[in-house]
């Protein structure tokens, strides 16, 4: 770290007072080519750097107001030690610029966001779409106008609680007004808008994670510092019983029927089920390849014999490369095209907590665990990289695997004597 330079003349409130007022800034050398001035006004100092250089002459930038009456804040108000902080970040800055790493012009959130998606896109990122959505509805219209050099803790934080305060919003038509739903008031509707705000505050500092790794931006203090809610994501699992299940598919449309079907016999995505093909499935091991998923890994999915039957008659007299759950005209389901059918079939089945088409994964998953299928292998099937998240939103339902997992693992510690007694079944 560079050494804090003393001067007799700026290093304190006192001595620059006794100084005369000048337009001309009362300069100390800190470095080869920068120096920090100090100029004093009627109203109080201000600090500013300067840099020179043979090819690029001198270049100057008003670094904020010396802290002769106020104190120091880091920020707006320096210290002459801070003031000297400020101008080898602006020179960092300036040698950045000059050999092309960085824009000329100020760099704001709304470049961070960008350059996120942009970077997200390239890594193979799979929920494009929904990225966008998440930051132009909720995050560049707030935060976006306003430099990073320059956005603070408060301004974050401020931003984060208005999420959590504000109620979610309906779907609209393209360029159509947002619409909001009623404002929550239940702890659960509490808890949903709170965990909203934190995947927003996650996707904004990777946005500005980024900026810093590209070298963008010098601090990150602003950020770091701001905290997510806490316990509010704690999984609640909405899954159908056998019975809403059977109620459903019935209350279906022919074509969106079998998509239903699909779900509930391999807890596969809504997307994945879309995109498969009749040389997914494989009638010899009774599986189906899902070569698209959300996490970029290929899997196979097991089936039973209900569904080996069931993808068996989809699959039948169709070319490898043919939808195996087409619209009826044909085309392709896609992400817009869920959201009508899947509420008509809610009503028509009575189901009077209507689903999304994601909780069709959530009950198949929550099926298996219920029948004490093992947490690994629910995974495997769902196409999670290990057991965490299987674990986080079905463990509790599966019957003693608690129990199971402790005795399993924590063994025996031969400290208590042999028993003569022998405890009676049912015994009170």
């Amino acid at each position: 770290m560079p050494r804090t330079l003393r001067d007799a003349k700026l290093d304190t409130r006192a001595a620059r007072l006794r100084l005369k007022m000048r337009r001309e800034p009362y300069w100390r050398a800190i470095s080869e080519g920068l120096a920090i001035g100090y100029r004093k006004g009627a109203k109080g100092g201000t600090w500013i750097a300067k840099h020179y250089s043979p090819e690029t002459g001198r270049r100057y930038s008003a670094l904020g107001t010396s802290d002769d009456v106020v104190d120091a804040d880091g920020t707006h108000i320096l210290s002459f030690s801070q003031a000297q902080e400020a101008g080898r970040k602006w020179l960092r800055g300036l040698a950045r610029q000059d050999a092309g790493e960085i824009e000329t012009g100020p760099y704001g959130v709304c470049n961070a966001l960008d350059d996120h998606v942009a970077d997200y896109k390239r890594r193979g990122g799979k929920a494009v779409a929904r990225l966008e959505w998440a930051i132009n509805a909720h995050i560049r219209h707030e935060l976006g106008d306003i430099p990073v050099c320059r956005l603070t803790r408060r301004r974050i934080e401020t931003w984060h609680a208005k999420i959590a305060d504000t109620p979610s919003r309906l779907r609209t038509k393209k360029g159509n007004e947002p619409r909001y739903r009623d404002a929550a008031t239940t702890p659960e509707g509490l808890r949903r808008r709170r965990s909203t705000a934190n995947r927003l505050l996650t996707i904004l500092k990777a946005a500005l994670n980024l900026a810093h790794h590209n070298r963008r931006t010098e601090a990150t203090d602003a950020w770091n510092a701001v905290k997510p809610f806490r316990e509010v994501d704690a999984p609640k699992v909405h899954y159908l019983t056998d019975e809403e299940a059977r109620r459903l598919v019935n209350a279906c449309s022919e074509d969106f029927r079998p998509l239903v079907i699909g779900a509930l016999l391999t807890g596969a995505r809504y997307g994945e089920l879309a995109a498969m093909t009749a040389g997914d499935f494989n009638l010899d091991t009774g599986s189906v390849f899902v070569s698209r998923s959300k996490g970029g890994k290929p899997r196979h999915i097991h089936l039973t014999g209900e569904g080996r039957t069931f993808f068996a008659s989809r699959a039948a007299g169709k070319a490898s490369s043919a939808l195996l759950f087409p619209r009826g005209d044909g085309g392709t389901w896609s992400t817009a095209h869920q959201f009508r059918p899947i509420r008509e079939a809610c009503k028509a089945a009575t189901i009077t907590s209507a689903i999304g088409f994601h909780v069709l994964r959530h009950t198949y998953a929550s099926r298996l665990a219920m029948r004490g299928v093992p947490m690994a292998v629910i995974a495997v099937q769902l196409g999670h990289s290990d057991t965490r998240m299987t674990e986080r939103h079905y463990a509790h339902l599966a019957p003693s695997y608690v129990a199971d997992t402790v005795r399993a693992a924590f063994g025996t510690l031969n400290i208590v004597p042999p028993a003569n007694v022998v405890p009676i079944a049912g015994a009170g």
